[in-house]
């Protein structure tokens, strides 16, 4: 007997992603968490229309709280005089013991918080974060350089 469409698990649709972050940090941990949002942006998320590439987290002085700092979601098309400002700050949503975690690792010599991806989790908009630590520019040749070798011994021993 199959499954129904209501068992078989929430729907991802990827709105979208920070290329540069796995380039540029080398990824500890990922983390998923809501966003406060109004409902125009919303409404332009739906339009696929995002971006996180100046975007970073960061924990506001002596605050608990943790916001997304220069997300572009630009105004919605249809929205009228009560449209949303695009790069304005945004609350993050996470349980207390899961940003307790990030701020102590953040106290840590060196690790940042960054964004990976914004997506739809079913109805719910999600971001997905990663604590993460910068790489060096050797650190990235060699990234470059193992994925060209991967990518020829694919190429040459593809059937």
């Amino acid at each position: 007997m199959a499954k129904s469409d209501s068992m078989s698990g929430p729907k991802f649709k990827v709105i979208t992603t920070n290329r540069r972050a796995s380039y540029d940090y080398t990824l500890v941990s990922r983390y998923e968490a809501g966003i406060m949002l109004t409902g125009t942006e919303v409404k332009a998320l739906r339009e696929n229309k995002c971006s996180l590439q100046e975007a970073y987290v960061m924990f506001p002085k002596n605050g608990d709280d943790l916001f997304i700092m220069s997300m572009t979601i630009p105004e919605y098309s249809m929205g009228n005089r009560e449209n949303h400002e695009p790069t304005r700050t945004r609350k993050l949503l996470l349980h207390r013991r899961e940003i307790k975690k990030l701020q102590d690792a953040v106290k840590e010599k060196g690790m940042t918080i960054i964004p990976l991806q914004i997506y739809f989790s079913d109805h719910l908009v999600k971001l997905e974060i990663a604590l993460a630590k910068p790489k060096k520019n050797y650190d990235k040749r060699e990234s470059t350089k193992t994925k060209e070798v991967e990518r020829d011994l694919k190429r040459k021993y593809k059937v």
